[in-house]
């Protein structure tokens, strides 16, 4: 089964200094039909204006990866991480038994855009800890390249999660293909473009949902960035 949920569906959030689209329920936006998929919690959405940013705040048993699209993120924890995070790069940050951090835009021209994503962990209260890593354009054109998963396989960014997390840039002829378990569910969000998911069309912002799918075929891209989450059901 796979079913389409079109980019213009999700809740949308406009603060002035943030602009943000959440594929699930979060914060002012609730809707019980989308309080996630499978383990995966959150996608936002988020473009954050020049000079602006989230204060100090908190978090708790959460795997949170961003995912910058343009621009860049500064990052500052409680761990003692002091990072900013430019676009190709991966973060993730397991805030395990707790820990406070703040992203900002410092540019005093450009909008950073990017995907924050949370992940509920498989182990609780652990000690919070942090990941950045570089993937290079040329490793995710014409393939999913995974970016995160559970034993930090191929290079990947650790999550303490059952769930798995693959980049792809697709465009023209190329083409790119990953075996799913139909027992398990399966996430494709469209970053930008056009593509099409087992047939179907997207377009940049919306998702596909699959469950006791077998095989995924992505292709027909159009300048195409997609995320792929294999998760637990």
């Amino acid at each position: 089964m796979l079913q389409v949920r079109k980019s213009q569906e999700r809740g949308y959030a406009d603060h002035g200094w943030l602009r943000s689209f959440h594929s699930f329920s979060f914060a002012g936006y609730y809707d019980p039909a989308h309080m996630g998929f499978g383990n995966l919690r959150v996608i936002n959405e988020d473009r954050v204006a020049a000079g602006a940013g989230f204060g100090t705040h908190g978090h708790k048993d959460m795997e949170i990866i961003s995912y910058v699209l343009s621009g860049e993120l500064a990052h500052k924890d409680s761990m003692g991480n002091v990072e900013s995070i430019p676009p190709g790069d991966v973060q993730r940050m397991s805030a395990g038994r707790g820990v406070m951090h703040s992203e900002f835009n410092h540019k005093a021209d450009e909008t950073t855009h990017f995907l924050q994503i949370w992940i509920e962990p498989n182990v609780r209260g652990i000690a919070p800890g942090y990941e950045q890593k570089k993937f290079s354009d040329a490793e995710k054109r014409g393939k999913l390249r995974l970016v995160a998963s559970p034993d930090g396989a191929d290079g990947s960014v650790t999550v303490h999660a059952d769930a798995r997390l693959f980049a792809g840039l697709l465009d023209g002829d190329e083409k790119a293909s990953l075996a799913l378990d139909p027992k398990r569910k399966s996430y494709v969000h469209l970053v930008r473009g056009e593509l099409e998911v087992n047939g179907q069309k997207l377009a940049g912002g919306d998702a596909a949902m699959l469950e006791g799918e077998s095989q995924l075929t992505l292709g027909a891209g159009k300048d195409a960035e997609v995320l792929v989450f294999d998760l637990a059901a």
